[in-house]
This record gives structure tokens, sequence and C-alpha cells, in this order.
């Protein structure tokens, strides 16, 4: 760990706590469940090895995607969501989609990624191959999650690194958190329950 990132995981619970407040008042959900007009269980990502990734290999579990970063405030999220994926790994899927959209988090090589995630975090749950998860170059399963014509309701892209979106076993969006939602915070785990 650089010493940016051990200032940053010292100073997390902090964080944590301010944005928690502010955060919660913008998570959006949506109070029916909407079939996609586009499946979910049709996406295909690239494994950071490089690997296809095929999204129908998740039906029937939850599925939480979140856009990660190495040198965020929110980088010890990832001890969060090892102890969520360890937790309800039998019935919800985590994958990490790293990526370099907010003020260069991210830069490291894929291999980079994989082994701070490793060595700092104990990470175990699949990351994808770092891409964009906002603007004209968005990778296509951040396409689906943030064109309500494929997804059936959501127009939220991700305000920051650490942004959630969670996927029924059915193949539709629940819902966004913001990055100032835990992995492990209540309005997450219920639906795991």
């Amino acid at each position: 760990m650089t010493i940016r990132q051990r200032i940053l995981k010292t100073m997390y619970p902090l964080l944590m706590k301010l944005a928690g407040l502010k955060d919660k008042r913008s998570m959006s959900n949506h109070t029916a469940a909407v079939a996609p007009a586009v499946p979910f269980y049709s996406l295909q990502a690239t494994a950071n090895n490089g690997q296809p990734f095929d999204f129908a290999s998740l039906q029937g579990q939850h599925v939480l995607l979140v856009n990660t970063a190495s040198e965020c405030g929110y980088t010890a999220q990832y001890a969060e969501l090892e102890a969520l994926h360890q937790q309800y790994g039998h019935r919800l899927k985590v994958i990490g989609f790293p990526a370099n959209d907010f003020g260069g988090q991210e830069p490291g090589s894929d291999a980079d990624i994989a082994s701070f995630c490793q060595v700092n975090f104990g990470v175990s749950f699949p990351l994808m191959k770092k891409a964009a998860v906002t603007g004209a170059a968005q990778q296509p399963v951040y396409q689906w999650l943030t064109s309500p014509a494929a997804n059936g309701w959501n127009q939220q892209a991700p305000t920051w690194n650490f942004c959630k979106y969670l996927i029924s076993p059915q193949g539709e969006l629940l819902q966004f958190f913001p990055a100032g939602i835990s992995p492990l915070d209540e309005s997450v785990t219920r639906h795991l329950q």
C-alpha cells in the first residue's frame, strides 16, 4: 500500500460517516419489479485475466456490481465487499469493475489491481478488466445499468467510485446505492435475507 492509500484507509470511517448521511437520501430504487427490455443474463464482460465472463452463469443469485478504484477514500470498501461476499456468497455474487473515471484514482494495470486487492483486502470475488463506467467509452454492462430502455427504469450513472447496483435473482435491477453507502448497510443486506 502506498502512503496515500494508507492515509485514505485511516480516514475511511470518518468519510463513511459524513457521506452516509448524504447518500442515504440519494439512493434510487424501483418500488416494483420491472422486467428489463434487454435481459441482464445476456450481458458479458471481460475478467481482469482477459477471459470472457458470461452473466448467464449468475442466474438465480443476487448480483452486486461495484465500480472500484485503488486510490480512493472509499477503497476500504473492498474489505466490506469481501465480507459481504463471504457472508452471502451462496446467494450473492459481488463483481468489481475497476475504473479510472474519477480523478485518476485507478492508475494500475489489471494485474496490479488484482494483486493490490488480494494482498491488502483478501478479495476473492471476481474483478473485471479495467474500463470506463461513465461517458462515451462506457463499458457495455454499465451502459445497461444506466439505460432505462435496457434495464427498465434506472438512468443513474456512478457519481463516484464504489457506487453499487443490486440485481435480483430474476435479473431485474433493484437498486442503486451511492458510494457512501456501505456494502454491509441494512439497505443492501435486507435484500439478501
